[in-house]
This record gives structure tokens, sequence and C-alpha cells, in this order.
């Protein structure tokens, strides 16, 4: 056999072991957050025609004009497929990306910046018809000295259902969402925080106008035992009556201990130095605040007293947190879904039901590392019959001769 047809025998073995390998790993691991079982992504995942199935993912971190090589043959890439198999699998009514789209948006220029929506809707790809909602984070419009209308408009413009304030209000399948420009609130004193009030105080005006409108017919009911039942789950005035609410920056939490809790491969990738660790991934830094920032409690009670949220679903920390705040309200944060963000990624499935529970599963995608070196060890797995063929050739011609 000649070794134009070995290297092709090697070349096909290579590419038939990546397509099955690739397509085991980037079917995603999930589980029933808070569910005492291990639950699979097929388990218990019946899709009612009446519920809501959101997806939801943040921290992208998308660099567009300025990715490397690395970024879009390989991260970009998988990311694609990532959300591939998560839509068919999943069958998501909507997508919901908690902010942090771009690595440095805020740095960017006009042109620049279009260059990572273009890469956002790439990934997409065939599902960019699928509705979707982003809101604003820090690296997309950044920090508090550097806030401004015109680049919160220029952002908040590339997406749909944004005002030039970065909020929004929409509704699906009799679920209410609103999303809120969390940099407004966190940095107090600014020409965008008036935008981001009235946007709560028209969504708390609309509430308590549902609430009126739901007395006044409880009253007229009063004799039908089950129809006020049914009255008083829709009040807008008591907790959890009010819309999902979204934004980048976790509210004021009492307690992270949830939160900080970490696997043992985690536990060790974050005790290696910080050269080491760049060298393997060039974005390590938190961005424009830290890691562990929330929104100051004068804002968060603001919140929960004018808009009451259903839930809350949250980002900012690239880890997955469930935590519940003293009035009972359940606020979710989502894990960061870029591998240059940390090397175990995952998203969250939320599925709204009708009797008005949230089921929330955690999903899990593999680390970058692990797929690196798996794809190492099928490359040298591939060509190792044709390199030790052509070798004892060339050993025995040099033994004849």
């Amino acid at each position: 056999m000649s070794n134009s047809w070995k290297i092709i025998l090697s070349v096909t073995l290579f590419a038939t072991l990546f397509d099955i390998y690739q397509h085991q790993i980037t079917i995603p691991s999930c589980k029933i957050a808070n569910a005492n079982s291990n639950q699979t992504l097929f388990d218990d995942f019946d899709h009612n025609h009446e519920d809501l199935t959101a997806i939801l993912v943040s921290n992208l971190l998308l660099r567009g004009s300025d990715s490397s090589f690395f970024d879009l043959f390989f991260r970009d890439y998988f990311l694609s497929q990532f959300f591939s198999k998560s839509f068919d699998i999943l069958k998501p009514d909507i997508l919901l990306v908690l902010g942090d789209v771009s690595a440095k948006g805020f740095e960017l220029t006009s042109k620049k910046w279009s260059s990572v929506v273009e890469q956002f809707e790439r990934i997409l790809g065939p599902y960019l018809h699928l509705p979707f909602h982003v809101t604003l984070g820090d690296r997309d419009i950044g920090e508090c000295s550097k806030l401004k209308a015109s680049l919160v408009r220029r952002v908040a413009s590339s997406f749909p259902e944004l005002n030039r304030g970065g909020c929004g209000s929409f509704g699906i399948s009799n679920v209410s969402f609103i999303s809120i420009n969390a940099m407004a609130l966190l940095c107090g004193n600014n020409e965008l925080l008036s935008d981001v009030e009235t946007v709560i105080e028209t969504e708390s005006a609309y509430l308590q106008t549902q609430s009126e409108d739901g007395e006044q017919s409880v009253k007229l009911n009063a004799a039908d035992e089950a129809s006020y039942q049914h009255r008083w789950r829709d009040n807008p005035t008591s907790p959890q009556s009010g819309p999902v609410l979204l934004l980048h920056i976790p509210l004021q939490q009492i307690s992270n201990s949830y939160c900080n809790q970490e696997s043992s491969s985690s536990a060790i990738w974050n005790s290696l130095p910080n050269s080491l660790k760049k060298l393997w991934r060039a974005d390590t830094d938190s961005g424009p605040y830290d890691l562990l920032h929330t929104i100051p409690p004068n804002a968060s009670e603001y919140i929960f007293q004018a808009l009451k949220p259903r839930i809350i679903f949250s980002a900012h920390s690239h880890k997955f947190c469930d935590v519940k705040h003293p009035d009972g309200t359940r606020e979710v944060t989502v894990p960061a879904l870029a591998w240059t963000a940390k090397d175990d990624p995952g998203f969250i499935v939320a599925t709204f039901r009708r009797n008005e529970a949230v089921v929330v599963r955690h999903c899990s995608l593999p680390r970058e590392s692990h797929v690196v070196v798996s794809f190492i060890a099928i490359f040298v797995l591939s060509i190792s019959p044709a390199v030790i063929t052509i070798l004892l050739h060339r050993l025995n011609v040099r033994y004849v001769g």
C-alpha cells in the first residue's frame, strides 16, 4: 500500500472518530436544580404544549473581528454545536441571553461591535428565527465611569425588545418578562437611571391595575370559593406574582453559601497559578466588575417592592447559583457558557408551567481542557498506524539495502 493511501486512511479514521466524539460531547447533561435525584436531560422532560420552555445562557464573551484562529474554528464551532443539539433536544420557545455577549464591547468601535453581532448570529445559525432576548452586561456597556447613553443605545439597538436605556418588557405564551439594565441600577446617579425607573414604575402601575381588577372580580364571585382561590393565585400584589425578572448583575443576597460550592475539578483549576491559566485561557479577567458584585441593597429592595418578580434570573458570577430571598422569591444565577470564562461551562433550562410552577434545570457542557486532550489523543491514534507502517517500511528498506 502506498504512503498516500495510508495518509488517506488516517485522515478518514480521524474524521470518523472526530464526528462520533463531537456528536456525543455536544449533548448537554442536565438535572433539575435542587432535586434529590440526578435526573438526566430526558428524565421527567415532558414538553407540554401549554408550557413555555426557555434556554438561558450568559457570558458568551464574543470578540468579533478580534477573535483568534482558535476562537473561530474551535470554540465558535463547538458553541454552535451546543446550541444546535440543545435546541433540537429541548425544543425551547425562546432563548434568553443574560448579558456579556461580548468580551469587551464597551471598548469597541461601531464597526467592531457589528462584527460581534454578526458572530452571535452566525453561531445561532439556522436557529436565528427562534425568539430571543438579550440583556446588557458590564462587558457590553462598561463600568460606571464609562457608562454613556449613546453607547447603550448603540448596543441596545442591535437586539430586539430593548429600549434606548437597555431595558425591555415582553410576553410570550402568557408569561410576562421584564429585563432591566442592571448597570444603571448599580451605578446609581446616571443619565440612564431615569429610563430604568420609568420601565419599573410602568410595570408596577400595570401590576397594581391588574390587582385592582382582580380584587373587584373576587368581590363579584365571593360566593364561589373555587373561583376565589383562582383569583388569589393571580393577585399581582402578593410576592412572586409579577413578571419574570431578567438582569445581568445578581440582586443583593443574604447568603452565598450554596453558590460557593464547587466541584473538586473546579477547585483544582482555581488552585492553578494565574500565569499557567493564562497560557490556556487568555480572557481570565473578570471584566469591569468583580464576579461577586451584586445590585446594592436599596435598589434590590426597590425591585422587590415594585415588581414582585415571579422568579429572577441573573448572571455575571460565571457559576450556577439557586437561592431564595427573605420574601421567598427565587433567584437563579445562570453560569457562563463561554470556555473563555470557565473550563466547565453550562446553561439553564426553565419550564414555566401553567400552574405557576417553574422547573429549573442546570445543564453542563464538557470541559475545554478535556475536549482538547481528547482530540489530541484521537489525532495521535489515527495517524499512529500509518506512521508505524512507514517507519517499519523504511527500516526494512535500510536493512535489505
